[in-house]
């Protein structure tokens, strides 16, 4: 009998089982950076197994050339399956991190550093029993793709990265943003057909899928959008790459860095220009950079130097700066990026006779996870609508 596919509830309380697993021995604020890797593991495992035993039914049982690469989307080495390492008893932790260097080094061009650097062979921690425990528990399920859409565990992983928001608060609004304030940017930067969106700090990917799921609503073909991400950390930085593949998303870029200081995407004549910039920054970022902005090697200094202490005029700056001749941007701030007064003062006066910014959108308190402050949305445009010009809409 050929079995069901899985609905979302059963992937749901699946994902949530396995972070009962751990609870106890690893804190809750760690359980995405063991969770994630292991998902994306049985996946990428599944994947591979569907792939071959279709290659091998075409070849009327040919193991050689069902191994062949062309039939994989990714490759996954000797002993580095998924039940390589169900089939450990002792030293666990040293297979899957075995199996996950090995996956990264025999996809380097779309899967290197994905698995994060987490420290999976740390007993006093991650003993062999609850490892064992946790991939039984994962192997319950086949999770290919004729019984898992990407769609549905692109849903059940935002579910997971929901959830453990929920239960880490305070440290949550590191990579997540409250999917209200997402779908809120999303409709408002309103991508279409064929454009590059670009996240310079992109957390675990959320405002980019934002664009594909506008884009599948509006009935438009989302395989035409280019995503770019930066992000500084590192586990939300693979988190993010994970999270594309898992939603079934091909044409993505995603690189690990500090976008104030070392930006990572660069056209022949300076920054690489983009559609549809987006973003929620951390708030009033501390130690950003600011010794290298009053001569900013890349141009971003479109409106003065912020304050040393408070990066948010420079994430304002920098995505203006990478809008091409048509782009447009919203970002959400903290509410004090309004009225905060000095340095900050003088670049908002000047970015206002530029004329970029087209609408001001505030937001309550209590929103985001881990603050009380108010936010705010800005929206800039390259160029505004004429019954837009010399002005800007506070709602």
């Amino acid at each position: 009998m050929q079995p069901q596919k899985l609905s979302l509830s059963q992937l749901e309380q699946y994902l949530s089982k396995a972070a009962w697993i751990l609870k106890g021995p690893v804190d809750a604020s760690d359980f995405k950076v063991y969770i994630f890797p292991l998902l994306f593991f049985k996946r990428l495992s599944d994947v591979y197994d569907e792939e071959y035993q279709q290659a091998l039914s075409e070849s009327q049982g040919d193991t050689e050339y069902a191994s062949l690469p062309e039939f994989h989307r990714f490759e996954i080495p000797h002993v580095c399956h998924w039940n390589d390492v169900r089939e450990t008893t002792n030293n666990v932790g040293q297979a899957i991190e075995k199996a996950f260097r090995g996956i990264e080094q025999a996809n380097q061009e779309l899967l290197y550093g994905i698995f994060g650097d987490a420290q999976w062979s740390n007993k006093n921690k991650l003993s062999d029993r609850l490892l064992i425990d946790l991939i039984e528990h994962f192997s319950q399920y086949s999770l290919s793709n004729s019984l898992v859409d990407p769609d549905i565990l692109g849903q059940a992983y935002e579910y997971l990265i929901k959830h453990f928001a929920d239960l880490t608060n305070k440290k949550a609004g590191e990579f997540y943003t409250p999917r209200s304030v997402v779908h809120l940017l999303g409709l408002i930067l309103d991508p279409h057909t064929g454009e590059s969106v670009y996240d310079p700090a992109c957390g675990t990917g959320g405002m980019l899928l934002e664009c594909v799921h506008h884009l599948q609503e509006s009935g438009e073909d989302y395989r035409t959008l280019t995503l770019y991400g930066q992000e500084k950390n590192l586990t939300s930085s693979a988190i993010a790459r994970m999270n594309m593949f898992l939603h079934g998303i091909e044409d993505f870029n995603i690189v690990r860095g500090d976008t104030l200081r070392n930006p990572a995407f660069f056209a022949a004549d300076g920054l690489k220009t983009f559609d549809c910039v987006i973003a929620n920054p951390p708030f009033s970022l501390d130690d950003w950079g600011s010794e290298n902005w009053v001569n900013d090697p890349y141009g971003r200094n479109i409106a003065g130097v912020p304050p040393k202490g408070n990066g948010d005029m420079a994430w304002v700056q920098h995505m203006i700066k990478s809008m091409n001749s048509t782009g447009r941007m919203t970002v959400v701030l903290p509410h004090g990026a309004l009225f905060r007064k000095g340095a900050e003062g003088k670049i908002r006066e000047a970015l206002l006779k530029q004329d970029l910014l087209e609408a001001v959108i505030g937001l309550g308190p209590n929103i985001f996870y881990g603050t009380q402050l108010a936010a705010c949305v800005m929206v800039f445009k390259q160029n505004k609508p004429s019954k837009s010009k010399g002005k800007s809409t506070f709602y």
